[in-house]
């Protein structure tokens, strides 16, 4: 879920829970705006701690500094032997 999606989903519950006079037989309009209040919390925490952990990963340079140097090891079969390129 999104930072958007999470604050919509609070905004609906907040109206639902406190802005409606509405009665409907069977079912409670104010259960409703606070279950869809809690939804969106939750939804907001999971995207906030989404971004945090993604910004660490593509933080932007500082000027001068140099990008990470990422290493990477080659294996070969033994056997194998590199042969001249052909023309």
């Amino acid at each position: 879920m999104t930072i958007g999606a999470g604050i919509f989903l609070i905004a609906v519950g907040a109206i639902l829970k406190f802005a409606t006079n509405i009665h409907v037989q069977g079912l409670s309009i104010d259960t409703i705006g606070v279950i869809l209040m809690i939804a969106g919390a939750v939804g907001l925490l999971i995207g906030l701690f989404q971004e945090i952990v993604w910004s660490r990963r593509t933080r932007p340079l500082a000027p001068g500094e140099a990008p990470p140097v990422e290493e990477r090891r080659e294996v070969r079969d033994p056997a194998y032997r590199e042969q001249p390129p052909r023309y």
